[in-house]
Protein backbone atom coordinates (compact mmCIF):
# COMPACT_ATOMS: atom_id res chain seq x y z
CA UNK A 1 0.00 0.00 0.00
CA UNK A 2 2.83 2.41 0.75
CA UNK A 3 5.04 1.40 -2.17
CA UNK A 4 3.81 3.87 -4.82
CA UNK A 5 4.20 6.90 -2.54
CA UNK A 6 7.67 5.79 -1.46
CA UNK A 7 8.87 5.14 -5.01
CA UNK A 8 7.47 8.48 -6.16
CA UNK A 9 9.18 10.41 -3.34
CA UNK A 10 12.53 8.73 -3.88
CA UNK A 11 12.34 9.12 -7.64
CA UNK A 12 11.89 12.86 -7.15
CA UNK A 13 14.92 12.98 -4.84
CA UNK A 14 17.02 10.93 -7.26
CA UNK A 15 16.19 13.00 -10.31
CA UNK A 16 13.77 10.50 -11.84
CA UNK A 17 15.81 7.30 -11.45
CA UNK A 18 12.78 5.08 -10.89
CA UNK A 19 14.76 1.84 -11.04
CA UNK A 20 17.08 2.96 -8.24
CA UNK A 21 14.11 4.30 -6.28
CA UNK A 22 12.40 0.92 -6.48
CA UNK A 23 15.57 -0.84 -5.27
CA UNK A 24 15.83 1.49 -2.26
CA UNK A 25 12.19 0.87 -1.37
CA UNK A 26 12.85 -2.87 -1.44
CA UNK A 27 15.80 -2.26 0.92
CA UNK A 28 13.40 -0.40 3.18
CA UNK A 29 11.07 -3.41 3.31
CA UNK A 30 14.00 -5.59 4.35
CA UNK A 31 14.89 -3.15 7.11
CA UNK A 32 11.31 -3.25 8.39
CA UNK A 33 11.31 -7.07 8.32
CA UNK A 34 14.50 -7.08 10.38
CA UNK A 35 13.52 -4.45 12.95
CA UNK A 36 9.78 -4.62 13.48
CA UNK A 37 9.63 -8.20 14.87
CA UNK A 38 12.15 -7.22 17.56
CA UNK A 39 11.25 -3.58 18.18
CA UNK A 40 7.52 -3.66 17.43
CA UNK A 41 5.53 -2.06 14.63
CA UNK A 42 5.78 1.77 14.79
CA UNK A 43 2.71 3.82 15.68
CA UNK A 44 2.83 5.28 12.16
CA UNK A 45 4.31 2.58 9.89
CA UNK A 46 3.95 4.71 6.78
CA UNK A 47 5.95 7.60 8.25
CA UNK A 48 8.64 5.17 9.47
CA UNK A 49 8.95 3.68 6.01
CA UNK A 50 9.09 7.12 4.40
CA UNK A 51 11.79 8.34 6.79
CA UNK A 52 13.89 5.20 6.33
CA UNK A 53 13.53 5.26 2.56
CA UNK A 54 14.40 8.95 2.39
CA UNK A 55 17.51 8.43 4.51
CA UNK A 56 18.64 5.66 2.17
CA UNK A 57 18.18 7.98 -0.79
CA UNK A 58 20.24 10.66 0.97
CA UNK A 59 22.99 8.08 1.52
CA UNK A 60 22.99 7.31 -2.19
CA UNK A 61 23.35 11.00 -3.06
CA UNK A 62 26.25 11.34 -0.65
CA UNK A 63 27.95 8.21 -1.90
CA UNK A 64 27.93 9.62 -5.41
CA UNK A 65 29.37 12.92 -4.16
CA UNK A 66 26.40 14.86 -5.36
CA UNK A 67 25.47 16.54 -2.11
CA UNK A 68 27.00 19.90 -2.94
CA UNK A 69 25.29 20.14 -6.31
CA UNK A 70 22.02 18.67 -5.16
CA UNK A 71 21.67 20.54 -1.86
CA UNK A 72 20.20 23.68 -3.37
CA UNK A 73 17.78 21.67 -5.48
CA UNK A 74 16.70 19.25 -2.78
CA UNK A 75 17.45 21.36 0.29
CA UNK A 76 14.36 20.53 2.22
CA UNK A 77 14.78 16.83 1.39
CA UNK A 78 18.35 16.71 2.74
CA UNK A 79 17.70 18.47 6.07
CA UNK A 80 16.00 16.78 9.03
CA UNK A 81 12.39 17.92 9.28
CA UNK A 82 9.01 16.57 10.38
CA UNK A 83 7.52 14.33 7.73
CA UNK A 84 3.90 14.63 6.63
CA UNK A 85 1.68 11.62 6.96
CA UNK A 86 1.99 9.33 3.91
CA UNK A 87 -1.42 10.34 2.55
CA UNK A 88 -0.75 14.08 2.78
CA UNK A 89 -0.24 16.01 -0.46
CA UNK A 90 2.46 18.64 -0.48
CA UNK A 91 2.39 21.85 -2.48
CA UNK A 92 5.36 21.10 -4.69
CA UNK A 93 5.24 24.10 -6.97
CA UNK A 94 4.28 22.62 -10.34
CA UNK A 95 1.10 22.10 -12.32
CA UNK A 96 0.12 18.81 -10.69
CA UNK A 97 1.22 18.95 -7.06
CA UNK A 98 1.23 15.20 -6.53
CA UNK A 99 4.29 12.93 -6.49
CA UNK A 100 2.39 9.93 -7.77
CA UNK A 101 1.03 11.78 -10.79
CA UNK A 102 4.45 13.32 -11.43
CA UNK A 103 5.94 9.84 -11.49
CA UNK A 104 3.23 8.69 -13.92
CA UNK A 105 4.23 11.47 -16.30
CA UNK A 106 7.88 10.44 -15.96
CA UNK A 107 7.06 6.81 -16.71
CA UNK A 108 5.01 7.96 -19.71
CA UNK A 109 7.94 9.88 -21.23
CA UNK A 110 8.23 9.79 -25.07
CA UNK A 111 11.61 8.03 -24.87
CA UNK A 112 9.56 4.90 -24.11
CA UNK A 113 7.17 3.15 -26.43
CA UNK A 114 3.48 3.54 -25.58
CA UNK A 115 3.11 -0.03 -24.28
CA UNK A 116 6.24 0.28 -22.15
CA UNK A 117 4.97 3.52 -20.58
CA UNK A 118 1.72 1.92 -19.49
CA UNK A 119 3.31 -1.33 -18.27
CA UNK A 120 5.97 0.45 -16.21
CA UNK A 121 3.52 2.80 -14.55
CA UNK A 122 1.13 0.00 -13.68
CA UNK A 123 3.99 -1.91 -12.09
CA UNK A 124 5.39 1.02 -10.11
CA UNK A 125 2.23 2.82 -9.08
CA UNK A 126 -0.72 0.52 -9.53
CA UNK A 127 0.56 -2.36 -7.46
CA UNK A 128 -0.23 -4.79 -10.28
CA UNK A 129 1.88 -7.89 -10.79
CA UNK A 130 3.52 -8.58 -14.13
CA UNK A 131 0.96 -11.33 -14.75
CA UNK A 132 -1.95 -8.95 -14.14
CA UNK A 133 -0.47 -6.39 -16.51
CA UNK A 134 0.01 -9.11 -19.13
CA UNK A 135 -3.67 -10.02 -18.85
CA UNK A 136 -4.68 -6.39 -19.23
CA UNK A 137 -2.62 -6.24 -22.45
CA UNK A 138 -3.67 -9.72 -23.63
CA UNK A 139 0.03 -10.54 -24.04
CA UNK A 140 2.43 -13.18 -22.62
CA UNK A 141 3.87 -12.48 -19.19
CA UNK A 142 7.56 -12.76 -20.30
CA UNK A 143 6.93 -10.07 -22.91
CA UNK A 144 5.61 -7.66 -20.29
CA UNK A 145 8.44 -8.48 -17.84
CA UNK A 146 11.09 -7.69 -20.46
CA UNK A 147 9.25 -4.51 -21.42
CA UNK A 148 9.29 -3.25 -17.82
CA UNK A 149 13.00 -4.00 -17.34
CA UNK A 150 13.93 -2.25 -20.59
CA UNK A 151 11.77 0.75 -19.69
CA UNK A 152 13.57 1.26 -16.37
CA UNK A 153 16.95 1.05 -18.06
CA UNK A 154 15.92 3.54 -20.72
CA UNK A 155 14.68 6.11 -18.21
CA UNK A 156 17.90 5.80 -16.23
CA UNK A 157 20.19 6.01 -19.26
CA UNK A 158 18.32 9.01 -20.71
CA UNK A 159 18.27 10.74 -17.30
CA UNK A 160 14.64 11.69 -17.74
CA UNK A 161 13.84 14.66 -15.45
CA UNK A 162 11.28 14.24 -12.69
CA UNK A 163 8.83 16.88 -13.91
CA UNK A 164 5.45 17.47 -15.47
CA UNK A 165 5.62 18.08 -19.25
CA UNK A 166 5.08 21.54 -20.66
CA UNK A 167 1.93 22.35 -22.63
CA UNK A 168 3.29 21.39 -26.06
CA UNK A 169 4.25 17.89 -24.90
CA UNK A 170 1.15 17.31 -22.80
CA UNK A 171 -1.29 15.72 -25.32
CA UNK A 172 0.95 12.76 -26.14
CA UNK A 173 1.92 12.17 -22.53
CA UNK A 174 -1.63 12.63 -21.24
CA UNK A 175 -3.00 9.86 -23.48
CA UNK A 176 -0.67 7.33 -21.85
CA UNK A 177 -1.43 8.66 -18.38
CA UNK A 178 -5.18 8.28 -18.90
CA UNK A 179 -4.66 4.76 -20.25
CA UNK A 180 -2.69 3.85 -17.14
CA UNK A 181 -5.31 5.26 -14.78
CA UNK A 182 -8.10 3.41 -16.58
CA UNK A 183 -6.25 0.09 -16.62
CA UNK A 184 -5.63 0.42 -12.87
CA UNK A 185 -9.32 1.12 -12.38
CA UNK A 186 -10.31 -1.87 -14.50
CA UNK A 187 -8.09 -4.21 -12.53
CA UNK A 188 -9.78 -3.00 -9.36
CA UNK A 189 -13.28 -3.17 -10.82
CA UNK A 190 -12.94 -6.72 -12.18
CA UNK A 191 -9.78 -8.37 -10.87
CA UNK A 192 -8.08 -10.52 -13.49
CA UNK A 193 -6.85 -13.03 -10.91
CA UNK A 194 -6.88 -13.87 -7.21
CA UNK A 195 -9.62 -14.69 -4.73
CA UNK A 196 -11.58 -11.42 -4.92
CA UNK A 197 -14.01 -10.29 -7.61
CA UNK A 198 -13.03 -6.66 -6.97
CA UNK A 199 -9.98 -4.83 -5.58
CA UNK A 200 -11.57 -1.62 -4.23
CA UNK A 201 -8.26 -0.01 -3.26
CA UNK A 202 -7.21 0.08 -6.92
CA UNK A 203 -10.53 1.67 -7.93
CA UNK A 204 -10.11 4.32 -5.24
CA UNK A 205 -6.55 5.09 -6.30
CA UNK A 206 -7.58 5.44 -9.94
CA UNK A 207 -10.47 7.70 -8.95
CA UNK A 208 -8.14 9.80 -6.79
CA UNK A 209 -5.73 10.28 -9.66
CA UNK A 210 -8.58 11.00 -12.07
CA UNK A 211 -10.06 13.66 -9.79
CA UNK A 212 -6.69 15.38 -9.38
CA UNK A 213 -6.20 15.36 -13.15
CA UNK A 214 -9.65 16.88 -13.60
CA UNK A 215 -8.82 19.69 -11.16
CA UNK A 216 -5.42 20.40 -12.67
CA UNK A 217 -6.33 19.98 -16.35
CA UNK A 218 -9.89 21.35 -16.51
CA UNK A 219 -10.06 22.08 -20.27
CA UNK A 220 -9.23 18.58 -21.52
CA UNK A 221 -12.47 16.72 -22.42
CA UNK A 222 -10.82 13.30 -22.27
CA UNK A 223 -9.88 13.89 -18.62
CA UNK A 224 -13.51 14.63 -17.73
CA UNK A 225 -14.61 11.69 -19.88
CA UNK A 226 -12.39 9.21 -18.09
CA UNK A 227 -13.42 10.46 -14.66
CA UNK A 228 -17.10 10.27 -15.70
CA UNK A 229 -16.60 6.69 -16.85
CA UNK A 230 -14.90 5.63 -13.62
CA UNK A 231 -17.44 7.40 -11.38
CA UNK A 232 -20.39 5.84 -13.20
CA UNK A 233 -18.91 2.35 -13.11
CA UNK A 234 -17.77 2.63 -9.49
CA UNK A 235 -21.27 3.73 -8.47
CA UNK A 236 -22.35 0.09 -8.90
CA UNK A 237 -19.62 -1.35 -6.66
CA UNK A 238 -21.77 -2.14 -3.61
CA UNK A 239 -24.27 -4.05 -5.73
CA UNK A 240 -21.67 -6.12 -7.59
CA UNK A 241 -20.88 -8.59 -4.76
CA UNK A 242 -22.96 -10.42 -2.17
CA UNK A 243 -22.20 -10.78 1.55
CA UNK A 244 -19.73 -13.61 0.82
CA UNK A 245 -17.93 -11.67 -1.91
CA UNK A 246 -19.45 -13.61 -4.79
CA UNK A 247 -20.11 -11.65 -7.99
CA UNK A 248 -23.56 -10.34 -8.86
CA UNK A 249 -23.92 -9.66 -12.57
CA UNK A 250 -25.64 -6.53 -13.86
CA UNK A 251 -29.06 -8.08 -14.62
CA UNK A 252 -29.31 -9.38 -11.04
CA UNK A 253 -28.09 -6.29 -9.17
CA UNK A 254 -30.23 -4.41 -6.66
CA UNK A 255 -30.10 -0.98 -8.25
CA UNK A 256 -31.20 0.71 -5.03
CA UNK A 257 -27.70 -0.11 -3.77
CA UNK A 258 -26.06 1.91 -6.52
CA UNK A 259 -24.44 5.11 -5.26
CA UNK A 260 -26.64 7.72 -6.92
CA UNK A 261 -24.56 10.62 -5.59
CA UNK A 262 -21.59 9.11 -7.42
CA UNK A 263 -23.80 8.68 -10.48
CA UNK A 264 -24.56 12.41 -10.33
CA UNK A 265 -20.83 13.21 -10.14
CA UNK A 266 -20.18 11.03 -13.16
CA UNK A 267 -23.01 12.61 -15.13
CA UNK A 268 -21.73 16.10 -14.29
CA UNK A 269 -18.26 15.15 -15.56
CA UNK A 270 -19.82 13.68 -18.72
CA UNK A 271 -21.75 16.89 -19.38
CA UNK A 272 -18.56 18.92 -18.98
CA UNK A 273 -16.69 16.64 -21.41
CA UNK A 274 -19.42 17.12 -23.99
CA UNK A 275 -19.42 20.90 -23.46
CA UNK A 276 -15.68 20.88 -24.20
CA UNK A 277 -16.26 19.14 -27.53
CA UNK A 278 -15.37 15.59 -26.55
CA UNK A 279 -18.34 13.79 -28.09
CA UNK A 280 -16.07 11.54 -30.21
CA UNK A 281 -13.46 10.84 -27.53
CA UNK A 282 -13.30 7.13 -26.61
CA UNK A 283 -13.53 7.79 -22.87
CA UNK A 284 -16.51 10.10 -23.35
CA UNK A 285 -18.27 7.51 -25.50
CA UNK A 286 -17.67 4.81 -22.89
CA UNK A 287 -18.97 7.16 -20.20
CA UNK A 288 -22.11 7.74 -22.29
CA UNK A 289 -22.57 3.96 -22.46
CA UNK A 290 -22.19 3.69 -18.68
CA UNK A 291 -24.72 6.49 -18.34
CA UNK A 292 -27.26 4.39 -20.26
CA UNK A 293 -27.06 1.90 -17.40
CA UNK A 294 -27.08 4.62 -14.73
CA UNK A 295 -30.26 6.24 -16.06
CA UNK A 296 -32.18 2.95 -16.04
CA UNK A 297 -33.65 2.33 -12.59
CA UNK A 298 -34.82 -1.08 -13.83
CA UNK A 299 -33.05 -3.45 -16.22
CA UNK A 300 -35.96 -3.37 -18.65
CA UNK A 301 -35.70 0.44 -18.86
CA UNK A 302 -32.20 0.28 -20.38
CA UNK A 303 -31.91 1.88 -23.81
CA UNK A 304 -30.02 -0.99 -25.43
CA UNK A 305 -30.49 0.40 -28.95
CA UNK A 306 -28.78 3.64 -27.94
CA UNK A 307 -26.04 1.63 -26.26
CA UNK A 308 -25.46 -0.46 -29.38
CA UNK A 309 -25.24 2.74 -31.44
CA UNK A 310 -22.69 4.19 -29.02
CA UNK A 311 -20.61 1.00 -29.23
CA UNK A 312 -20.73 1.20 -33.02
CA UNK A 313 -19.41 4.76 -32.86
CA UNK A 314 -16.74 3.71 -30.36
CA UNK A 315 -15.65 0.92 -32.71
CA UNK A 316 -15.11 3.53 -35.43
CA UNK A 317 -12.93 5.88 -33.37
CA UNK A 318 -11.18 3.17 -31.34
CA UNK A 319 -11.24 -0.16 -33.25
CA UNK A 320 -10.93 -3.11 -30.87
CA UNK A 321 -12.23 -6.68 -30.75
CA UNK A 322 -13.25 -6.10 -27.11
CA UNK A 323 -15.38 -3.13 -28.17
CA UNK A 324 -16.97 -5.28 -30.87
CA UNK A 325 -17.71 -7.98 -28.29
CA UNK A 326 -19.44 -5.44 -26.06
CA UNK A 327 -21.40 -4.15 -29.05
CA UNK A 328 -22.57 -7.69 -29.75
CA UNK A 329 -23.91 -7.95 -26.18
CA UNK A 330 -25.83 -4.68 -26.61
CA UNK A 331 -27.19 -5.88 -29.94
CA UNK A 332 -28.36 -9.11 -28.32
CA UNK A 333 -30.28 -7.10 -25.73
CA UNK A 334 -31.75 -4.74 -28.31
CA UNK A 335 -32.53 -7.15 -31.15
CA UNK A 336 -32.14 -10.67 -29.75
CA UNK A 337 -29.47 -13.36 -29.60
CA UNK A 338 -29.96 -14.35 -33.25
CA UNK A 339 -28.98 -10.84 -34.39
CA UNK A 340 -25.86 -10.83 -32.22
CA UNK A 341 -24.62 -14.37 -32.92
CA UNK A 342 -23.01 -13.61 -36.32
CA UNK A 343 -21.04 -10.77 -34.71
CA UNK A 344 -19.71 -13.11 -32.04
CA UNK A 345 -18.93 -15.84 -34.57
CA UNK A 346 -16.86 -13.34 -36.56
CA UNK A 347 -14.89 -12.41 -33.43
CA UNK A 348 -14.24 -16.08 -32.67
CA UNK A 349 -12.99 -16.64 -36.21
CA UNK A 350 -10.77 -13.55 -35.98
CA UNK A 351 -8.65 -15.26 -33.31
CA UNK A 352 -7.44 -12.24 -31.36
CA UNK A 353 -9.75 -13.07 -28.44
CA UNK A 354 -9.07 -16.81 -28.55
CA UNK A 355 -7.82 -16.87 -24.93
CA UNK A 356 -10.19 -14.15 -23.69
CA UNK A 357 -12.63 -15.57 -21.14
CA UNK A 358 -15.42 -12.97 -21.72
CA UNK A 359 -15.73 -14.06 -25.36
CA UNK A 360 -16.47 -17.64 -24.33
CA UNK A 361 -18.86 -16.38 -21.63
CA UNK A 362 -20.80 -14.29 -24.16
CA UNK A 363 -20.93 -17.29 -26.48
CA UNK A 364 -22.40 -19.27 -23.59
CA UNK A 365 -25.05 -16.65 -22.88
CA UNK A 366 -26.12 -16.36 -26.52
CA UNK A 367 -26.16 -20.12 -27.10
CA UNK A 368 -28.31 -20.52 -23.98
CA UNK A 369 -30.77 -17.93 -25.31
CA UNK A 370 -30.84 -19.74 -28.64
CA UNK A 371 -31.75 -23.01 -26.90
CA UNK A 372 -28.44 -24.72 -27.65
CA UNK A 373 -27.92 -25.87 -24.06
CA UNK A 374 -25.09 -28.37 -24.55
CA UNK A 375 -23.02 -25.94 -26.61
CA UNK A 376 -23.71 -23.23 -24.02
CA UNK A 377 -22.42 -25.46 -21.22
CA UNK A 378 -19.26 -26.16 -23.20
CA UNK A 379 -18.72 -22.44 -23.79
CA UNK A 380 -19.16 -21.61 -20.10
CA UNK A 381 -16.74 -24.40 -19.17
CA UNK A 382 -14.23 -22.98 -21.66
CA UNK A 383 -14.63 -19.51 -20.11
CA UNK A 384 -14.05 -20.97 -16.64
CA UNK A 385 -10.82 -22.59 -17.82
CA UNK A 386 -9.56 -19.28 -19.22
CA UNK A 387 -10.10 -17.14 -16.13
CA UNK A 388 -7.75 -17.08 -13.14
CA UNK A 389 -10.11 -15.16 -10.88
CA UNK A 390 -11.48 -17.59 -8.30
CA UNK A 391 -14.89 -15.92 -7.94
CA UNK A 392 -15.42 -15.59 -11.67
CA UNK A 393 -14.36 -19.20 -12.24
CA UNK A 394 -16.93 -20.44 -9.71
CA UNK A 395 -19.68 -18.39 -11.35
CA UNK A 396 -18.88 -19.71 -14.82
CA UNK A 397 -18.61 -23.30 -13.63
CA UNK A 398 -22.04 -22.96 -12.02
CA UNK A 399 -23.45 -21.71 -15.35
CA UNK A 400 -21.87 -24.67 -17.14
CA UNK A 401 -23.69 -27.04 -14.80
CA UNK A 402 -27.11 -25.45 -15.31
CA UNK A 403 -29.55 -27.52 -17.41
Amino acid sequence: MEAPALIARLARMLGGDVGRAEELVQDTWLSALERWPAQGVPDNPGAWLMTTARNRAIDVLRQHQRVAGQHAQWGSELEPQPLPLPDDTEALGDDIGDDLLRLIFVACHPVLGADARVALTLRLLGGLTTDEIARAFLQPEPTIAQRIVRAKRTLASKQVPFEVPRQAALPERLASVLEVVYLVFNEGYAASSGDDWMRPALCEEALRLGRILQQRLPVWPQVHGLLALMELQASRARARVDAEGNPILLPDQDRSRWDHLQVARGQAALRRALELGGASDPYVLQAAIADCHARARRLEDTDWAQMAALYARLAQVNPSPVVELNRAVAVSRAAGAAAAWPLVEALAADGRLREYAPLAAVQGDLLSQLGRSQEAAEAFARAAELTTNVREKALLEAKARQP
